[in-house]
């Protein structure tokens, strides 16, 4: 019986690395791409998002966002026109109730047009080369410095490590963005940027937008505890990153960058 499509999952080879072995074997990962809202012909935002319900995505973002009051204020929602990949359009009976245009930004670079290809370009030409780190023992280093977490249970965090695994700088935060910014930062302030030969421990998945961080920063690469998404492998491999996911003790999985894997 075949299997069904899911618009919200894909395979892709990686390594298995256990007490022992190395295996090379397939695996689902959750799928991440860009999506750009337009409303009434403007583009409005670009998010990163996993395919499927883009129409439901759209409206809820302008209702979360205050933007419209009711469902009667959407005379139409769907792909644009011109058919453009990863493009939804909002047509309003009357507009937004206000002009979000002197507002905060609704995605973190510019930069990242239609598709994400403006991000990926930047990323591409910017970031540093990476080197070899040794990260199997990084996430349980990182957990023991996790202060506010032990206290809380509701925080997200990221270390910093020397390739030879000497911790550097652990940081928290309730956004697993700001705590990668906040670790960043730190190194920054006290003078070290860009980061060649650090790489970063992150207490969940492995996202874009933390590659992304991660590269522009000069990172070997990223250590998640949990999976990383699709476009977050591309862009590792993309860039020669490390990317692993699923790091318990002497186990982890490589979804890039295995030869930048110290002994």
């Amino acid at each position: 019986m075949a299997t069904r499509f899911d618009p919200h999952v894909a395979t892709e080879w990686i390594e298995k690395l256990r007490v022992g072995t190395r295996n090379r074997v397939k695996d689902d990962l959750a799928v991440e791409e860009p999506l750009e809202i337009r409303v009434d012909g403007s583009p409005l935002a670009v998010t990163m998002r996993t395919p499927g319900e883009d129409e439901e995505l759209a409206a809820g973002f302008l209702a979360g966002e205050g933007l419209i009051d009711a469902a009667d204020d959407i005379a139409a929602v769907g792909p644009t026109q011109d058919f453009a990949a990863n493009v939804v359009e909002v047509r309003t009976k009357s507009g937004l109730r206000r002009d979000p245009s002197d507002e905060r930004r609704f995605y973190l670079t510019s930069s990242c047009g239609v598709c994400g290809k403006g991000a990926l370009e930047f990323v591409r030409q910017e970031a540093p080369e990476p080197k070899a780190a040794r990260p199997a023992a990084a996430p349980d280093a990182a957990r023991k410095e996790q202060h506010a977490f032990d206290r809380t249970g509701g925080l997200h965090a990221t270390a910093l490590f020397e390739h030879s695994g000497e911790l550097l700088v652990v940081r928290e935060d309730v956004g697993r963005h700001n705590a990668m910014d906040k670790a960043i930062g730190s190194l920054l302030l006290g003078g070290r940027f860009p980061l060649e030969g650090v790489f970063a421990t992150v207490s969940g998945r492995g996202s874009f937008e933390l590659v992304q961080k991660a590269s522009l920063a000069g990172l070997v690469g990223i250590v998640a505890v949990g999976p990383p998404s699709t476009l977050a492998v591309d862009l590792a491999r993309e860039r020669g990153m490390l990317l692993c996911g699923f790091v318990r003790g002497d186990s982890l999985n490589i979804y890039a960058g295995s030869e930048l894997l110290s002994a």
